[in-house]
């Protein structure tokens, strides 16, 4: 009876530690275009993300190309639901980061050219651990709109 016991008891920790275990970003990433969507906007000829991540600190440094030229920019979070404030081109952001089981959730808050808007982003690593996927919604008073971007790892 008492092995019965420290089995069960063994097992329930066990599953426990594997609840808790958080996926971690930290990578370089390129963008797929093929296996993107990004709306109303027009995709970019390229982007990578740098991403470091020590949960809770995360580092992201991306950087992007389109017809409007070449754009880079870092930001840094905790995911530990604290808000975070980063700076995008001269306008501040504010940003809360927690998880939802293996979903990393930023919702992000800024002003650009005097138009509020909501960023909504949910972060899912595939099993293999080799594709980020980037989930996000733009909220402003000019409407909604989502993106879809596949990151993987060259």
């Amino acid at each position: 009876m008492r092995n019965s016991v420290l089995a069960a008891v063994a097992a329930v920790a066990f599953l426990a530690g594997v609840a808790v275990a958080k996926p971690n970003f930290t990578g370089d990433w390129k963008l797929n275009p093929s296996k993107s969507s990004f709306g109303d906007f027009p995709a970019p000829s390229s982007m990578t993300m740098k991403i470091g991540h020590e949960d809770p600190n995360l580092k992201v440094a991306t950087s992007m190309a389109s017809d409007r030229g070449e754009f880079t920019w870092e930001a840094a979070y905790t995911t530990d639901g604290k808000e975070c404030t980063n700076t995008m081109r001269d306008n501040e952001s504010k940003s809360v980061v927690t998880w939802e089981g293996d979903t990393l959730i930023i919702n992000t808050k800024a002003s650009f050219g005097g138009n509020d808007v909501t960023i909504n982003d949910k972060w899912t690593l595939a099993g293999d651990g080799k594709t980020l996927t980037v989930e996000r919604k733009f909220t402003s008073s000019q409407g909604e709109m989502v993106q879809k971007m596949a990151m993987e790892k060259p």
